[in-house]
């Protein structure tokens, strides 16, 4: 039996899912989304915040403000809740109706940006509010995921070692992009211990962060409109650029069988079987990080007349979908 009395003391390390059966490439997905913030993010969060307590930065008295597309700002509102602290989520609209209330319930304030900037987009328009907030009342510490670099070293110390344990002979590691926490964490890990391990970044079409031209991205979660601080290109050995569709389509054919997962999940694997089927993989031994589950996208992802808006009415072929399925 398990006892535990906050909830940063619970996160699943040893899930895995193999894809093959579902997909046809044999690819390991490491399930991160079994915690009580339900992503990946709350390892970051974690991290960030104990180091804020560390350095006096962050007091009894203290506002917790941070730029979020969801998954983070549920896992500080998590955090916030089980220590007492007050928090300030700033998102915009792309930012799934159900985290925003998952952070609401957890007593957390939530402020919509409305207007990208002109220039950065929505996270340009969010990090210049929150700033301007920090600014004008020192009692807002903002730990700021895109600079902070708890978020890559807690990566370092939990999520690349745990795979480490699991697979010696890992040839293969895909990791989403969005701050690029995990995959810095990831593959300094992995770099530094002269492992010889591919670290292939996995990003959504439309994001700047490796020099792409900006473009729409209606799926919250990887990719970003100003490329981050904590990247560092030279532990990258390739990028797979995913189109949002494509996400969609990985999302359903994976839910076809069972496993609702998020977007940037989807992307993730999406970008890992790209490669994969690009590659002779028949001896290589593959992970792909997923880092959170689907519930919070029903309203989006899973939800028909938001697809077809967006993307178009072909969007999801549903005898490609079920193909492999028995009986189809």
């Amino acid at each position: 039996m398990r006892v535990i009395s906050v909830p940063t003391e619970f996160n699943e390390e040893e899930l895995y899912v193999d894809l093959k059966p579902v997909l046809g490439h044999s690819v390991f997905l490491k399930c991160e989304g079994f915690n009580f913030a339900g992503s990946i993010k709350l390892k970051a969060a974690t991290a960030m915040v104990e180091a804020a307590e560390r350095s006096g930065a962050l007091t009894p008295e203290s506002v917790l403000v941070e730029s979020s597309s969801g998954n983070l700002g549920v896992a500080l509102s998590v955090i916030a809740a089980s220590k007492g602290y007050r928090f300030l989520c700033v998102t915009d609209a792309r930012c799934n109706l159900s985290a925003r209330r998952l952070m609401e319930a957890l007593g957390s304030d939530v402020h919509i940006i409305a207007e990208p900037s002109e220039h950065r987009g929505f996270l340009g328009a969010r990090l210049d509010f929150v700033r301007a907030l920090c600014a004008s009342d020192e009692r807002y510490v903002w730990l700021n995921q895109y600079t902070n670099p708890a978020n890559w070293k807690a990566h370092y110390r939990t999520t690349a070692p745990a795979i480490d344990r699991q697979f010696p002979g890992l040839d293969v590691l895909f990791v989403g992009a969005g701050t690029t926490g995990t995959l810095m964490g990831c593959a300094r890990y992995f770099r530094e211990s002269h492992r010889p391990v591919r670290v292939v970044a996995v990003d959504t079409v439309g994001s700047v962060t490796f020099g792409g031209a900006p473009g729409r991205r209606m799926i919250p979660g990887l990719g970003t409109s100003v490329r981050p601080a904590l990247l560092d290109e030279s532990y990258v050995d390739e990028v797979v650029l995913v189109e949002e569709a494509d996400t969609i389509r990985t999302c359903h054919r994976l839910a076809r069988r069972g496993f609702l997962f998020g977007g940037s999940t989807g992307t993730v694997v999406s970008g890992a079987m790209d490669w994969l089927a690009r590659h002779d993989d028949r001896d290589v031994t593959a992970v792909a990080i997923s880092p959170d589950l689907g519930e919070r996208y029903l309203d989006t992802l899973y939800q028909t007349n938001w697809l077809q808006d967006l993307y178009g009415e072909d969007v999801l072929d549903v005898k490609e979908l079920t193909a492999d399925l028995p009986g189809a």
